[in-house]
């Protein structure tokens, strides 16, 4: 198995320190955030594999953590480890994308059992899935954008954004297609949505004059370099 990267968010600074050592041992590299909070600011610099998450935390909670983890990045797993089991939990967690779910008290060799398995799967069906625009490279599998001397990550929903309009490279792809692709419906809430996602994509991509997201009027967007 790979070297592993896990950011383990739980506001019980003793049972943390406790599993944080398990986990260790098993040769993992274990980020501690003492809250939801901190949790988020860590993510961008951590990077990392594998997210455990209590659910009651102060001032951001478990589920919303994970909700804006899953915003930008749809690969990096995500268990929760908490002592709500009832049904309504559970269905909550999972409904955030969760990958996994265990309720306090747990044994240690479970969690470490079932990272194994989860991450030997990951390993053996995820394959990258890279772009090439002029000189830009696009990883649409981690969400980043790579030109000669930068990297950007961008979100999930603005890497189906320009995936769709790399599959149509030089051809007019219409903002119906990308609200029903990318959001599921055309909604005027959506619509709006779109102008703000394509004019981040815009800036992600300045650093590539060879490369621009021109917009077709009445008709859409075409993805010219």
């Amino acid at each position: 198995m790979k070297h592993l990267k896990i950011l383990f968010a739980d506001d019980d600074l003793r049972y943390a320190m406790i599993l944080k050592r398990f986990l260790e041992a098993e040769g993992y590299e274990v980020f501690y955030a003492g809250n939801g909070r901190i949790a988020l600011e860590q993510y961008p610099e951590v990077k990392p594999d594998l997210v455990l998450l209590d659910i009651n935390m102060p001032e951001v909670n478990g589920y919303e953590v994970a909700r804006q983890i899953r915003e930008r990045d749809r690969h990096v797993l995500i268990f929760f480890l908490t002592d709500r089991s009832d049904k309504k939990d559970r269905l909550e967690g999972f409904k955030v994308r969760a990958n996994d779910y265990l309720s306090k008290p747990f044994y240690p060799e479970e969690l470490i059992a079932r990272i194994q398995e989860r991450f030997g799967d990951v390993e053996d069906t995820v394959d990258k899935e890279v772009y090439q625009l002029g000189y830009t490279t696009f990883d649409y599998t981690n969400n980043e954008l790579r030109t000669q001397a930068n990297k950007v990550m961008i979100t999930s929903r603005q890497a189906e954004i320009l995936r769709m309009l790399i599959k149509n490279k030089s051809s007019v792809v219409s903002r119906k297609q990308l609200l029903e692709q990318v959001w599921g419906d055309a909604s005027y809430a959506n619509s709006l949505a779109l102008n703000v996602q394509i004019t981040y994509l815009r800036k992600a991509l300045k650093g590539d004059s060879s490369v621009k997201i021109e917009s077709v009027m009445k008709k859409g967007y075409v993805l010219r370099g």
